[in-house]
């Protein structure tokens, strides 16, 4: 190894084994009395880096162990770097597992195997307004704008009457005309006479 592995600014000690394994996502869909599938590519999987190694003397073995166990703990993407992951994109990984082995048949040693997941950071979010066309919200500031005018307008009418009640619009002349007809009350005998009435 070239490249002396290095997880974010930490150098992983004694490294003794790097596996990488790259897959792709795909999709079968079966043809209805065909033979074979059609496959539907649906992006790269996560590279899965794996890492062995062992550490001998005791102060080794407990740097190795706070280390790896505050970043496993962490759970924050860390950058990686390593000759096996040369020509990926690889950029950011996850500390998915930990394995720490110790034997009596080597007293002095722990054994260990880490798991890596590739975590490339999230897409920046969309622009809300990046589909609309600027014209259409000019548009719709004009028709605000005559809306808000047009509300203008009739407030500044002032008081229009209520035509549900017509007899606010006649005031008082309906007084008048009460007293007119029963003036006529009178009247009404006399022409019954005239006519001939009873």
């Amino acid at each position: 190894m070239a490249v002396i592995p290095m997880l974010g600014d930490w150098e992983i000690p004694r490294v003794a084994m790097l596996r990488t394994e790259e897959a792709r996502k795909l999709a079968e869909y079966r043809t209805a009395g065909g033979s074979g599938s059609i496959w539907m590519d649906l992006g790269a999987e996560a590279v899965t880096i794996e890492l062995a190694g062992a550490v001998f003397s005791e102060p080794e073995r407990h740097g190795f162990l706070d280390e790896a166990r505050a970043r496993l703990a962490a759970a924050e993407p860390l950058s990686f770097v390593a000759d096996i992951i040369r020509a990926t994109d690889v950029q950011y990984v996850l500390i998915e597992s930990l394995v720490v082995e110790e034997s009596a048949t080597h007293p002095d040693e722990i054994a260990w195997r880490m798991v890596l997941r590739e975590s490339p950071p999230p897409p920046p979010p969309p622009d809300p307004f990046g589909g609309i066309d600027t014209g259409l919200l000019e548009d719709a500031a004009g028709f605000v704008d005559g809306v808000t005018a047009a509300l203008d307008a009739v407030a500044a009418l002032g008081n229009v009457p209520d035509f549900s009640d017509p007899s606010a619009l006649v005031g008082g002349v309906t007084d008048e005309v009460v007293e007119l007809l029963d003036g006529l009350g009178g009247v009404a005998p006399a022409i019954n006479a005239l006519f001939g009435g009873p």
